[in-house]
This record gives C-alpha cells, sequence and structure tokens, in this order.
C-alpha cells in the first residue's frame, strides 16, 4: 500500500489540471500544469540514492516513517502553494517523501523471495500502485468539484497519516547480517557493484526508456483526451479504464510468470510491444495524430499492457543479482529509471502539438531502445531461464 501513496500522489491530480491553469492564468492548452508531475517524479528519483543506503543501515521501517513525513510536508505545502513556482517545488519536496516508501518496498520483496517467486510478488505490488489510477481521477474530480484543486493535495496529506498509522504494525525485514555500514567508500563499493553488473544495468537502462514514454502518457493524458479526442468530462471514466487494464494485467503477470517463466515472458511480451508500437504510430501517421477514440484505446490497451508486464519482470530480473545489498540495489535501479524517465517525459511532453503523433513516435523509439538494451543485457540470448546469484557484499 506504501506504492500506493506514491501513485495516488500523481494521479487524484489529474483532473485538477483545467483548474489549476484558470487559477494561475494559464492558457487553456497550456502543458506547464504538466510540470507538477515531471518536478514529483524528479523529486522521487533523486531521494531514491539516498534511502536505499540509509535502509541497509538502519533498517527497512525507520526510513519508511522518514518518508512518510516528508511526504505529508510536501503534500501540505503543495495545498497551500500561492503560485506554480512554489508548487512545483512543494511537489519536488513531495516526491522527495515518496522515494522512501518505494525504496522500502522494492527491498523488503528483495529480502523475503528471489527469482520466479519475488517476480510475484513484485507484479501483486506494482498491481495495486497500477489499481490506484482506477479510481484515483475520479475520487480527484469530485474533490476538484465539491472545493477546489488544493483539497486533492489535502486528501493525500490525510492518507499518508493513515498509511502511517497503520505501518505501525510492520515488522523489520533487514537481516542483520546484511546490515551495511553507513561510510561513502562502503557505500560506493555497494553503487559500484550494481553499476557493474551487465544484467543489472541492462534492464534498469531498458525500464528508464520505458519510464519515459509512460510518464510522457501520464502528463499529457488529461489533454490528450480533453484536446485531441473533445472527452474532458469523460477523462476519469478513460484514463481509470486503462489503468484498470494494466492493474488486471500486473495481477495476471503473477501467475503467468509461474509457467514461463520471468525472462521468458518479459521477452515475449517486449516483442508484442514493439509490434503494438509500430501499429500505434502508423495509425498517427495516416490520420494525422487524430484517430477514432475507440481506435486509440485499443491500441493503448496492448501498449500499457505490455507496460504493466514488462515493469515489474524487467524490475524483478534487474534486482534478481543483488540480494546481500538489496537496499542500495533498489535506490540506484529507482533513481536512474525514474529520474532518466522523468527527463525522457518532459522532453517528450515539449513536443506535444495538439495530436497524438509525439507519443506515438514515443513509443516507437523508446521501444527500440529498451529492446535493444535488454538484447545487450543479455548477450543477444534471449529466452533463457532466471537464475538468482547474489551479489558479493
Amino acid at each position: 500500500m506504501s506504492l500506493a501513496l506514491a501513485a495516488l500522489g500523481i494521479d487524484l491530480i489529474l483532473p485538477a489540471f483545467a483548474a489549476m491553469r484558470v487559477d494561475f492564468g494559464l492558457d487553456p492548452e497550456s502543458t506547464a500544469v504538466a510540470g507538477t508531475i515531471s518536478a514529483y517524479f524528479l523529486g522521487l528519483a533523486l531521494a531514491q540514492i539516498v534511502y536505499g543506503p540509509m535502509a541497509d543501515r538502519f533498517g527497512r521501517k525507520p526510513i519508511l516513517f522518514v518518508g512518510y513525513g516528508i511526504y505529508l510536508l510536501g503534500a501540505a505545502a503543495s495545498a497551500l502553494a500561492p503560485s506554480l513556482d512554489l508548487l512545483l517545488a512543494a511537489r519536488f519536496v513531495w516526491g522527495l517523501g515518496a522515494a522512501g516508501p518505494r525504496v522500502v518496498t522494492l527491498a523488503v520483496v528483495r529480502d523475503r523471495f528471489e527469482g520466479e517467486e519475488m517476480s510475484r510478488a513484485m507484479s501483486f505490488i506494482m498491481a495495486v500502485f497500477i489499481l490506484v489510477p482506477v479510481v484515483a481521477p475520479s475520487l480527484g474530480a469530485v474533490v476538484v468539484d465539491a472545493g477546489s484543486w488544493r483539497w486533492a493535495f489535502g486528501v493525500c496529506a490525510v492518507l499518508v497519516v493513515a498509511m502511517a498509522l497503520w505501518a505501525r504494525r510492520l515488522v523489520e525485514s533487514l537481516d542483520p547480517a546484511n546490515q551495511m555500514e553507513l561510510r561513502f567508500g562502503r557505500i560506493w563499493e555497494a553503487a559500484r557493484v550494481v553499476f557493474s553488473n551487465r544484467m543489472t544495468m541492462g534492464y534498469t537502462m531498458a525500464l528508464t526508456a520505458l519510464f519515459g514514454v509512460f510518464i510522457s502518457y501520464l502528463a499529457s493524458s488529461e489533454i490528450i483526451f480533453g484536446r485531441v479526442f473533445g472527452a474532458a468530462e469523460a477523462f476519469p471514466l478513460l484514463f481509470g479504464g486503462m489503468a484498470a487494464v494494466m492493474g488486471a494485467a500486473m495481477l495476471g503477470n503473477a501467475f503467468v510468470v509461474r509457467r514461463f517463466g520471468t525472462r521468458r515472458l518479459s521477452h515475449l511480451v517486449m516483442i508484442v510491444y514493439l509490434g503494438g508500437a509500430v501499429a500505434f504510430l502508423a495509425t498517427a501517421i495516416l490520420t494525422g495524430g487524430r484517430p477514432p477514440l475507440v481506435v486509440f484505446l485499443g491500441l493503448m490497451v496492448v501498449l500499457l499492457g505490455s507496460h504493466a508486464l514488462l515493469i515489474p519482470n524487467l524490475n524483478t530480473i534487474a534486482m534478481d543479482p543483488m540480494g546481500a545489498i538489496a537496499g542500495t540495489a533498489s535506490a540506484v535501479i529507482g533513481t536512474v529509471s525514474t529520474a532518466g524517465g522523468t527527463v525522457l517525459g518532459a522532453l517528450l511532453d515539449r513536443t506535444f502539438d495538439g495530436t497524438i503523433l509525439p507519443l506515438a513516435w514515443g513509443f516507437m523509439i523508446l521501444g527500440i531502445l529498451a529492446a535493444s538494451l535488454v538484447l545487450w543485457a543479455e548477450r543477444g540470448r534471449l529466452f533463457r531461464p532466471l537464475r538468482s546469484p547474489v551479489a558479493t557484499r
């Protein structure tokens, strides 16, 4: 549920973008408010490299509560921000707080599982993260209609307090034998183990490319549904439907991966994803970037469904060799993939031209990049079973 808080900090505010444009005196088609998503993801990315070593030294539970506290501060400051610039700064702080629960959650999964079982556990956890957007936009729309866009941020502040109270019952999962000294040299050595592992870094960079186009979709979805397809009123329902597809795919992954294996399934889905990206780009070009809404939704089902299968499995393969330094490894993987994805997503957002063409090119180019990185990590040998070597400390 801690990952659900991170998702809530993104999806609950999407229906508030129109009201924010009015409040800050922006053009109705301005993408400036999408910066609230990028600022959040940037904070989420940069803080993970700090939380990881701290979680390996002091344990998972104390760091979880540090993250909750900063999350609360960022959400409250966002609700009170008098200008867009201050809102962006508050959202950055909010992201710094959201990073703690993310790092701790993934580290706990690696503490308790490995191999295919880790992939199954990761799928269940990521499904919760993805299923939040099914209801969050509708909840956000209700909150905005009942009060103002600031109330949506206030709801997040209340929920993190509730989550912190519930989390008091959690049991520490860090094995004392894996407790790492908080020294720069020791942290650097652990980071070197992560960066020097071809499998870990290859899959991490593939995740980065996939996150890039996914973050762009999140940030631009409101204006795409509203301006390109004239479906602003239906946005919460349409966005939630796409999230439901992703959640169902992740839940399904937890069962399918046991039969096919994490690596084999990932490589097969990557091929399907590339096929979907080609079809999406061809459709966008042939329709001038404005296909019928039903066609757009059908293609997005394929692409986002593939994303939902790839994200937990690629994360699992990247984390699998890092058992002894799970906290630091989770931080490095999270920092690289989220920070890189945020930059790629922000650059893609800036190319919005009133059509879906930039997004279609993003799926195609970044999809090819992700597939190439997976091929590099595997040295050209795909569909092998997943092994679980342990990183040296």
